[in-house]
């Protein structure tokens, strides 16, 4: 299995938290400002279990192509759930936790990327 690019595992991450309605979907290029990562993707649910869903999706999507997190974080009760694949960290919020933490405006100075063409248009 031919290994995926940052780009690709990007598209994967966002399409599978789109497909599970993940709200306010963002990714953030932070290479430049931290050796943490390339990239956060940051995605809130509406519930505990959605926002369980919405991870789990991701897991499973990455796995298919052979890829398994460094690192999980937040299974369980809480509402913050953090999928480590080194590149890209994943952080899966539900709505209340996000508003608290307010984790885009830490990293303000990272780049927005457009992931425009990996969501669903809603109507």
């Amino acid at each position: 299995m031919a290994e995926l690019t940052t780009e690709q595992k990007l598209e994967i991450i966002v399409k599978a938290l789109d497909s599970k309605r993940g709200e306010d979907i963002q990714a953030i290029g932070i290479g430049d400002l931290t050796i943490l990562a390339d990239y956060f993707i940051i995605a809130n649910g509406g519930s505990t279990v959605q926002t369980k869903a919405m991870a789990e999706e991701v897991e499973f999507k990455l796995s298919q192509e052979g890829i398994e997190p460094h690192h999980t974080e937040g299974y369980g009760p809480n509402n913050w759930i953090v999928l480590d694949y080194r590149d890209i960290v994943v952080h899966v919020f539900n709505k209340e936790t996000r508003d608290q933490y307010k984790l885009e405006r830490l990293w303000t100075d990272g780049k927005e990327v457009d992931i425009s063409k990996f969501v669903t248009k809603e109507a």
